[in-house]
């Protein structure tokens, strides 16, 4: 989830906040930090590596990973556009269409990265599901809530989608939910520390136990930090920002995060199954060992080789369904003990 052997995440205010796995988005580091101000190393640090496992202990802690048919359900928190809907349903189509339909889609493609999050297992054997369907789907357009949210209000938003009077969401075993918030709604933490999380509802406040994961639009706040590289911290001299394969900067990058969080959701859905480190709070994770990382040679500021859309110039290195294109950051391969994606060159 590079040249740098560790970057300090955490910072105090998470601590005081409710247990979430959460994810960071790769932006390059200011000399070395965070740039929300001091951090603590060691707890829950976010551990980036290109090569070997020498420094990765990533280890199975005995719990599943869903292995069930996964059917993925979002959760439209304030405005959404229609077209920015269009772009995240059209990835999360992509991650397992049917096969007539994934023989149509050029290489490389988002189902070929979804195979590598399919490599992880659990004590039965059993791996990550190769089933991944977008189900139902439930709006907020009016922010019931508020548009400032706590971590524990994802948790609320989660709920009134699944008890609402009319159209609830369903609750299935296989249901993954994806509280995905407007350039309008600050989240706690957003921006300064995390561009998305995900961890699993408690009964006491939504009356099940529901994987589920939080993505913000950085666009208005902080695209340079959550949809890097698609906006370049100033800090960052020399760089040009890639363009984004679908002409819109905050949800391109979304989507990176939104893969980031899927990949950890499914090989890590209670907090007790795949990631590295000693505590289940702040693990890190399959995506967290590779963030920044999309292509070939990845690591520290530079994203790696990526491909280049001919007419617009646009930077990706997925196909998806319907002739979309993404940037999607590469994920831990288990059994090649290194970062790896669809795009890589030596595949």
């Amino acid at each position: 989830m590079q040249m740098q052997r560790l970057v300090a995440l955490l910072v105090a205010a998470l601590l005081a906040a409710p247990p979430a796995v959460a994810a960071w988005r790769p932006w390059p580091p200011r000399n070395g930090s965070t740039t929300g101000g001091a951090a603590t190393a060691g707890l829950g640090a976010s551990k980036k590596f290109e090569g070997s496992s020498e420094f990765v202990k990533l280890q199975y802690h005995m719990g599943p990973v869903l292995a069930a048919s996964i059917t993925v359900h979002p959760i439209w928190y304030g405005p959404w556009p229609a077209p920015q809907k269009r772009t995240i349903r059209a990835f999360l189509r992509s991650l397992a269409p049917p096969p007539a339909e994934e023989a149509r889609i050029p290489r490389p493609s988002v189902a070929a990265w979804w195979r590598t999050v399919r490599l992880y297992a659990d004590q039965t054997g059993a791996n990550v599901s190769a089933a991944v369907t977008l189900g139902s789907e439930k709006s907020d357009a009016r922010m019931s809530r508020g548009a400032r949210l706590s971590r524990m209000d994802i948790q609320a938003v989660v709920r009134d989608a699944v008890a609402a009077r009319t159209r609830p969401l369903p609750v299935d075993a296989g249901g993954v939910y994806l509280v995905l918030t407007a350039p309008e709604v600050l989240v706690e933490d957003f921006c300064g520390q995390v561009c998305g999380f995900h961890y699993f509802t408690f009964p006491s406040v939504v009356g099940y136990t529901l994987p589920y994961a939080w993505v913000g639009n950085s666009a208005r706040r902080c695209p340079e930090v959550c949809a890097y590289p698609f906006a370049i911290p100033a800090y960052v001299p020399g760089r040009r920002p890639e363009s984004p394969p679908n002409a819109d900067v905050g949800v391109d990058g979304m989507v990176s995060v939104i893969a980031h969080e899927l990949a950890e959701l499914a090989s890590n859905p209670l907090a007790n199954a795949w990631y590295a480190g000693t505590d289940p709070s702040f693990p890190t994770e399959i995506a967290d060992l590779c963030e920044g990382i999309y292509g070939t040679g990845g690591g520290g500021a530079y994203t790696g080789q990526l491909l280049t859309d001919a007419r617009s110039g646009a930077a990706y290195n997925v196909n998806g369904a319907g002739g979309r294109r993404f940037l999607v950051q590469w994920v831990w391969n288990p059994v090649l003990s290194y970062c790896s994606g669809p795009n890589a060159l030596d595949q």
